[in-house]
């Protein structure tokens, strides 16, 4: 089999770490709402690349996460008058019965990120243990993006870029070290879920979370990683400072991202 590596920008044949075995992760839904047929083009997508690789003898594992504690679930739940858990618990529900109906089998492993927050908290303390991120007084965790040499390695975001704004799912901070620098860890605002951390209670930002479960399931260096073009900045990129940053090894061999579906030139979202 061959396959286009966002990282290397070409056809590569495939293949895996360890003979007859495939690890391979994908980003999943935040289970805020329904999805639509633009978030299933994903999850059909490398559904029939994980059973490919099954019908030519590969043993998989395959990881598709839920991210079910997010700015979009506390800001939903609060208009319902529920819990961020009671909304995450239905959307997933939600998930599996629009799944099934298209045919996409479940993944060998649906990680929460709430059910992982011991694993973010250990992965941020190591990164700041070797520098590549830091507290503030406030309580956030940020990474230290000028720790980390190779970022920009699979987007071609260079650090002129970053730093002039691109997008990214974080308020606007003035402690950060550096304007490119990203958070780890979120101090509790008023009203929001919280975890005990050393730094106070909070809760874990959107990147590190990914990072976290992947390694848990899938170990230091995978395969495949996919996820929709979107994900491939800053997402994917700083997935990359991350775990590279904690583990001083690879992350992902090979990368995968799918591209939209479109309605009248634009990209399908929920808010068309």
């Amino acid at each position: 089999m061959h396959i286009y590596n966002s990282m290397t920008r070409r056809k590569e044949e495939f293949k895996p770490l360890n003979e007859g075995k495939v690890g391979i992760y994908a980003c999943g839904p935040t289970v805020y709402n329904y999805f639509h047929i633009g978030n299933a083009r994903p999850f059909i997508t490398f559904d029939v690349l994980r059973r490919q690789l099954e019908r030519e003898g590969y043993e998989v594992t395959f990881v598709q996460n839920f991210t079910d504690i997010d700015d979009k679930m506390i800001r939903r739940a609060n208009e319902e008058g529920i819990t961020v858990k009671e909304l995450g618990e239905r959307f997933i529900a939600e998930y599996y019965k629009d799944a099934g109906a298209l045919g996409i089998r479940p993944a060998t492993v649906h990680p929460k990120a709430t059910e992982h927050i011991g694993e973010i908290i250990g992965l941020v303390k190591k990164l700041i243990d070797n520098g590549h991120a830091y507290a503030v007084p406030s309580g956030d965790v940020y990474y230290r993006v000028n720790a980390f040499p190779g970022y920009g390695k699979l987007s071609g975001q260079n650090m002129e870029d970053r730093e002039m704004g691109a997008s990214e799912r974080l308020d606007v901070e003035t402690d950060k070290e550096n304007p490119a620098d990203f958070v780890l860890w979120k101090a509790q605002k008023p009203g929001e879920p919280a975890w005990k951390s050393p730094w106070g209670m909070g809760r874990p930002g959107w990147h590190i979370e990914c990072s976290a479960m992947s390694m848990k399931y899938l170990g230091d260096t995978f395969d495949i990683h996919c996820g929709g073009k979107d994900l491939l900045f800053p997402h994917h990129e700083n997935e990359i400072a991350q775990s590279e940053g904690a583990t001083g090894k690879p992350y992902v061999r090979y990368w995968m991202h799918n591209g939209f579906i479109n309605v009248d030139n634009q990209k399908m979202s929920k808010s068309l």
